[in-house]
């Protein structure tokens, strides 16, 4: 996993914070400094429920150089984002191309979150080795401070912890699954200038649905059931 500081400029209001706290335990970081902050209290505390150790543990200083120090790459985070080369200074990328981007980072990726009415000033953006967008409506780009840093951490948190995905049934399963359909059919008596375009729909119906193993299972108890207590009544 990519080790991140995630560093906050000027909050203005602690139950931000505490929200903040919140969402680095939930994606698993801790580190936590912040730029001449507003007072934390007991509300930011109450906001970041289990996550108090990081409010507990976080590191406060005066300038944005400070919080820098130590940090193999600083990315910060903007809501505005101007075309053209020219206004390379706010020219970002989106928060998931950035985490796909920062795989195998050697180093702390510090990740700068501007004040929750003006952002970061451009000279902090400058200070920057990279911008990081969170692509939004346009009516209303601005995230809240907390929403903005959950964000970035569960797209950085999904490159390193991507989810398994279940265990898909086999082709040879697939083909069990369709010769018991092919059973229930029989058991219907269903109608024969049908039954080929219905056997086909099927198939691609479970070739789009891409049954795990689990549901594969479940489908051919059902169906097998169905036909054999068919054939038990006709005989």
């Amino acid at each position: 996993m990519v080790d991140i500081r995630v560093i906050l400029v000027n909050p203005k209001f602690e139950g931000n914070v505490g929200a903040v706290a919140r969402a680095m335990a939930n994606f698993g970081f801790d580190e936590l400094w912040m730029v001449g902050p507003c007072e934390i209290g007991d509300d930011a505390r109450r906001r970041a429920k289990h996550a108090q150790h990081i409010i507990d543990g976080a590191i406060c200083v005066q300038s944005l150089e400070e919080a820098m120090v130590g940090c193999a790459l600083v990315a910060g985070t903007t809501g505005i984002v101007t075309s053209g080369e020219k206004h390379y200074v706010r020219i970002p990328v989106a928060a998931r191309d950035f985490a796909e981007r920062s795989t195998g980072l050697d180093g702390k990726l510090g990740l700068v979150f501007g004040r929750e009415d003006l952002g970061l000033f451009q000279e902090e953006l400058m200070a920057c080795d990279a911008l990081i967008t969170i692509p939004t409506a346009p009516e209303y780009p601005v995230l809240n401070l907390s929403h903005a840093v959950s964000t970035v951490l569960y797209e950085l948190h999904l490159i390193d912890a991507p989810l398994q995905p279940p265990t898909p049934a086999t082709g040879v399963e697939k083909e069990q699954l369709f010769r018991f359909f092919s059973d229930l059919l029989d058991g219907i008596d269903y109608q024969d200038h049908r039954r080929k375009r219905t056997e086909i729909m099927f198939r691609r119906l479970m070739g789009r649905a891409v049954p795990t193993r689990y549901e594969f299972f479940t489908m051919v108890g059902i169906i097998s059931e169905a036909a054999k207590r068919l054939r038990d009544q006709r005989s």
